[in-house]
Formats: C-alpha cells, sequence, structure tokens
C-alpha cells in the first residue's frame, strides 16, 4: 500500500489500548494566547515518550538495582539477571539468531560507531542516511552511492558498487526518518551477500513502527536506540554476528571487558562484554526490554494496521492544503511510516514548528533533520518541517495539525515572532524544576 491513497477525512482512527498508554499523554502546555491545551506530540520521531507499562517495570526493578556480574548481594543477583534477561529478550524481540551477540549500547549511533570500529574493509552507503549511518564509516573507506529517482534504479546502483570494487558491509537505513519511506530490506540483502558484504540496518525509525526479524531476513547487524523505542532510558543496541566483534578492539577500556590483567597485560574478553566495560545501564536496558515486551504482545498487524491508517491521514490532509509539498524520494513505490516531512510555501519551516507550538500545543521536529545530504536533495539544503506519529497517536492529533496549518496559510500566525521566529513576547512559564531559560534549538541539524 503506498501513501495518500485514503484521504477519508471523515475515518477517525482508534488509540490501540491499553498496552499503547503514554506517560505525559495529553498533558497541558502553555498557549502564548492564554490557557493551556493538551499536547499532541507529533514528534515521536525524535524521541518518543515513554510507555507507562516500561515506566511501570522501571518503578519495579529499582528498588533492587545494584551492580551486575560481580556483586554478591541478592539485590546484585537480581540486577544481574535482570540485565541479562533484558538482552535475551531484545533479541527475541527482533529475531536474533542463537549464536549472535546482543550488545548494549547508548543508542543507535553508539551502535554503528562500535561496529566501524569492528568492520574489517570498505563500507557502502546511501546518501539519504542519518549522519549515524554516514560518518562513523568514514574511517573504513567509505564509498556513498548517490539514490536514484527509483528504487529499481537505485538498486542496481548499489549492485554495480558492490560488483566493481568488494566491500566489507553495507550500511542502509530500514526506513528514512527524513520520508519515513521503507526500504526493500530483503533485496538490499541478497544484494550484498551476492557481492560477499555483509549489511547493517539502521533500525532507529523502523523497529518502533515495523516487526524485523534478523535471522529471516539475513540482516547481519541491526541497531536501534530505546528512545525511539518508547524506552527513553538511555540505552540501545546493537545487534548482529559475533565474529568481527570478538576481533575488534574493545570499545572501551575498564573493567568487565577483561578476563585476566596484569601491569603489563591484558586478555580481552569475548563480546558482549568486551564492548562493556564500566558499569552499565541496567535500568535502560530492564526499560528497553520491555517496550520490546510491550510491542511483541500487540495483536498480529495492529501496530501496521494503526501505521497506515495515520500515514494515510496525515499525508492526505497535508497535500489537500495550497501551498504545502510533503517530500518523498519514490513516491508511490514504497511503504511510508506514520510520518510526514513538508514545506509550507511563504513560511519558513521554523517558523511553522514556533508557530505550531506557541499556538496550538503541537510539538513537531524542523531543520535538516540530521540528514544533510538528502536535504540538499529534496529543498535544495532548506530546513523543513517534520510530523511523526505512532504509539498513543489518533487521527485527531493528525486532524490538529492539519487545521492549524490550513489556518496559518489562510491568515498568517496570529502572535508575533522575532527575527528567531521564537514567539515575542512568549509569556510561557516552564516548569518551577527547570533553570534553563533558553528553549531555542538547533534548528538546522
Amino acid at each position: 500500500m503506498t501513501a495518500g491513497t485514503r484521504t477519508d477525512r471523515t475515518r477517525r482512527t482508534r488509540r490501540i489500548d491499553p498496552l499503547a498508554g503514554l506517560v505525559g499523554a495529553g498533558a497541558p502546555v502553555p498557549l502564548v494566547t492564554g490557557g493551556t491545551t493538551p499536547y499532541a506530540n507529533l514528534d515521536i520521531a525524535a524521541s518518543a515518550p515513554a510507555l507507562q507499562a516500561v515506566a511501570d517495570r522501571v518503578a519495579e526493578f529499582l528498588p533492587h538495582y545494584s551492580s551486575v556480574h560481580r556483586g554478591a548481594g541478592y539485590a546484585s543477583a537480581v540486577s544481574t539477571a535482570a540485565y541479562e534477561t533484558a538482552r535475551r529478550t531484545i533479541g527475541a524481540f527482533v529475531g536474533a539468531r542463537p549464536d549472535d551477540v546482543v550488545q548494549v549500547v547508548r543508542h543507535t549511533t553508539d551502535a554503528l560507531n562500535l561496529l566501524a570500529s569492528a568492520v574489517p574493509g570498505d563500507v557502502v552507503v546511501l546518501d539519504i542516511e542519518h549522519h549515524a549511518n554516514l560518518l562513523p564509516w568514514r574511517a573504513n573507506g567509505v564509498r556513498t552511492v548517490p539514490a536514484h529517482p527509483t528504487v529499481a534504479a537505485t538498486l542496481a546502483a548499489l549492485e554495480h558498487e558492490l560488483a566493481r570494487t568488494p566491500a566489507a558491509l553495507l550500511a542502509v537505513t530500514g526506513a528514512s526518518n527524513v520520508t519515513g519511506e521503507i526500504l526493500p530490506l530483503a533485496e538490499l540483502v541478497a544484494i550484498a551477500h551476492r557481492h560477499g558484504a555483509r549489511i547493517a540496518v539502521d533500525g532507529a525509525q523502523l523497529v518502533p513502527h515495523h516487526r524485523i526479524h534478523v535471522a529471516e531476513l539475513g540482516i547481519d547487524y541491526l541497531a536501534f536506540s530505546g528512545h525511539k523505542l518508547f524506552a527513553p532510558y538511555g540505552a540501545g543496541v546493537l545487534v548482529g554476528r559475533r565474529d568481527w566483534l570478538d576481533a575488534a578492539p574493545p570499545y572501551l577500556a575498564g573493567g568487565g571487558a577483561v578476563t585476566h590483567v596484569t601491569t603489563d597485560s591484558v586478555t580481552w574478553g569475548a563480546a558482549p562484554a568486551r564492548h562493556e566495560a564500566g558499569t552499565p545501564n541496567v535500568v535502560g536496558a530492564v526499560a528497553l526490554a520491555a517496550a520490546c515486551e510491550v510491542l511483541a504482545a500487540l495483536p498480529d498487524g495492529a501496530l501496521v494496521r494503526h501505521d497506515e491508517d495515520l500515514r494515510d491521514r496525515l499525508i492526505g490532509r497535508l497535500e489537500a492544503i495550497d501551498g504545502v509539498r510533503t517530500l518523498q524520494l519514490w513516491r508511490g513505490e514504497v511503504d511510508v511510516l506514520a510520518l510526514a516531512t513538508f514545506t509550507v510555501e511563504g513560511h519558513c519551516a521554523e517558523l511553522v514548528a514556533q508557530y505550531l507550538s506557541a499556538e496550538h500545543g503541537i510539538g513537531v521536529r524542523d531543520g535538516r533533520f540530521c540528514a544533510h545530504p538528502l536535504l540538499r536533495r529534496l529543498t535544495g539544503g532548506a530546513t523543513a518541517v517534520r510530523a511523526s506519529l505512532g504509539l498513543g497517536s489518533s487521527s485527531d492529533d493528525v486532524d490538529r495539525l492539519a487545521d492549524a496549518i490550513e489556518d496559518l496559510v489562510a491568515r498568517g500566525p496570529r502572535w508575533t515572532y522575532g527575527p528567531d521566529h521564537l514567539p515575542t513576547p512568549d509569556p510561557r512559564q516552564l516548569p518551577a524544576w527547570v533553570s534553563v531559560t533558553d528553549v531555542t534549538s538547533a534548528c538546522g541539524s
């Protein structure tokens, strides 16, 4: 099914309930015009709020928190068991092979940097990647292939590049963080393996929306983040084949990564311990595993159907507004997440985002989304606005956004905005426990 095929504005989607309860859902936020409104979080692709079930699991675990792997106390035994159980749960959720390593890291960027330290050769990437899947490979001899106007031509270009000169790894996104387009992973796996390369998938955007089975697809490495999977407690994972990770230098040197140390020698352990020196983020691993359990418990196909309904409504309503252009590479050729990046004629992206927040209580992302080469292709380098949805989102959220954009196009903003596009004045107050007063963002990132 392609984007934009269902635009019936009377259609409504229901929240996936009760499993999708989100911490802070509907919390009131202030408006510059006075009063408050329930927050509409349409920035889930950047960082998703915690599932209530995840927060509950963390609260249940915290009284037992202690050191892992080396403590003799009961709390240490509980923490060690919880950490290693989390590792198994995460691996099972993505269909890891029995001998795969589940490496607990901080986030997707951390996972791909770790893998970059282990790759024994060149890496091939597309130019549509998030910076997390562009920059870490530069020390390896990265070769960047431009995406073509069609999916078939893009696959052919990758095939040609891998056939022309062997590479160790093909690194691709599972779904674009800018366009939401889902790449054909089965075909990409086949191309990589046909030419003797392994494949790594940046699953940061795809995993929260679609189940991925590493073993069935033949993916060699998969990276994703807890903060995008409704578990924002500082953990992510790299799941994949052991040999490169066992042969790589330790990602961090320190306690826990070794089996024997003298004053002039060290014997490093095998992965995953080899790359997890120091005290690990046990709470983050427990939270991420809990999120995996919640998503795994959803009825078959429920998450995809929820996503498709939201996506079709989002893109359909936006494209019906004069002057709004949604950004895609291969329109109609591939499935798209519940995400739309768009521009509004006559209004810069920074102003649109500030207007949505200040006057309507809607949170979106503006900028170049840490994907500068792709934005140069799509907008000539100009910034854009991204609205993204997921668990806990509804068609009412979509309609709030579209109605606000329609109002902006018809009448312009009701408030005044300065040269930096911030509301001027801005009477909204941050919570008393927040000491930082500057809430501006790096809009070009």
